[in-house]
């Protein structure tokens, strides 16, 4: 039996990650929940406790806090509020693995806190990485932690690298749908609306990832994630849009060989390949119908299109603290064009001002990284306070 915790457990990823365990109790690989946690949606989380008994919840919101602690239930489980009680139940050895699914910058304590605790971490939080990318590689070198790869791009390189010697690398492929504004000529990309914005065509998604889709930045965001989760040099990892989102990612090795992970866009595949790994199990889950797939396409992202993109591969060849810095303003932007007020190109001018503004740090410590990414977000809400 696998004994777990959820961190965002009513997010898009944790609800997935539900359905997983419900499938694999089913199908004779029993999981046990153990934690859940949640930002502020107590009602959701509430129901989640009622089906699935955990031991203990965390809710970060201190409103919604109030009102779960309030609530009834149909067995013992102790409630707690915030990032303490993220450490208080970290500490816990009564379960073995954490599936990181939290939004942000705020994942990144509970991901410190679980490898600090010898957890397994199911890692669906690759700000996580991207901020802390040297830090968490150092820890995981001195700790009884594995960590797996939950995003769909960087769980299909994992499999694609089983048995293959890691020297034989050449390159690593990441795809990426092109999301709503693949075809929207360049000219038209200011005038479009939150609404729009939050079409992806083929993925559902929160609407903070989906915005990152949008402005493909969260391929920035994989192409750091997957140089420290697999030791691979940035120049080494290329973006495709392969707008099918068939083909998760690629891998070429050094005779020329190409190896390719496909299934059909359904975050729950490479959510349970994380819980089960090195296993298979069976799932109900759908499949491609190689008799309706007519295409497979591949091309090249336009940077001068999504700008952000383009900002992060001069954050990733720079590095130090300004992937932070990125991170943070890319996060204080997407909320200000969600909330109505910037407008959807304004999310990487604003990303590039505080890059610009910020002097670049080499080396960072768990404080130095908290105090960088609330000045960054502090900087681009000031800015565009200013500009309004």
């Amino acid at each position: 039996m696998k004994n777990i915790a959820v961190f965002g457990s009513t997010g898009s990823i944790g609800r997935n990650t539900l359905e997983v365990v419900r499938n694999l109790n089913k199908n004779g690989f029993p999981v046990t929940i153990k934690y859940l946690t949640a930002n502020s949606n107590w009602q959701l989380l509430a129901e989640q406790i009622e089906e699935f008994l955990p031991s203990a919840a965390v809710i970060f919101n201190y409103e919604s806090f109030k009102a779960l602690k309030n609530r009834s239930f149909k067995h013992k489980c102790e409630i707690f509020c915030g990032t303490e009680g993220i450490k208080e139940i970290a500490k816990r050895n009564d379960f073995e693995a954490v599936v990181n699914a939290l939004v942000g910058f705020s994942g990144l304590i509970p991901t410190i806190e679980a490898i600090k605790n010898g957890k397994d971490i199911a890692l669906a939080n690759k700000e996580s990485l991207v901020v802390a990318g040297e830090l968490i590689y150092q820890m995981l070198g001195s700790s009884n932690s594995n960590m797996l790869p939950v995003d769909s791009e960087h769980s299909a390189i994992l499999q694609c690298l089983i048995g293959e010697p890691m020297k034989e690398i050449k390159k690593l492929f990441l795809t990426a749908s092109g999301g709503p504004f693949r075809e929207l000529p360049v000219n038209e990309m200011a005038n479009v609306s939150v609404a729009d914005a939050l079409k992806h065509p083929n993925w559902k998604m929160g609407n903070k990832i989906t915005i990152d889709s949008a402005t493909l930045m969260n391929k920035g965001f994989e192409i750091i994630e997957a140089k420290w989760l697999f030791n691979i040099e940035a120049e080494n990892i290329d973006v495709l849009i392969h707008p099918q989102s068939i083909i998760h990612s690629m891998v070429e090795f050094s005779d020329g060989s190409v190896k390719a992970q496909l299934g059909v866009p359904d975050m729950k595949l490479p959510i349970q390949y994380a819980l089960t790994h090195p296993q298979r199990i069976g799932s109900d889950f759908p499949r491609i119908d190689f008799k309706q797939l007519k295409n497979l396409d591949f091309g090249v992202p336009d940077l001068e299109k999504f700008e952000c993109l383009k900002l992060a591969y001069d954050v990733i060849k720079s590095g130090g603290s300004y992937p932070i810095v990125m991170n943070g303003a890319n996060e204080a932007a997407v909320n200000l064009f969600l909330n109505g007020k910037i407008r959807f190109t304004d999310i990487p001018s604003l990303i590039k001002s505080a890059i610009d503004k910020h002097e670049n740090h080499s080396e960072l410590s768990l404080d130095g990284i908290i105090e960088i990414d609330s000045w960054s977000k502090r900087f681009v809400n000031d800015t565009a306070l200013a500009a309004a």
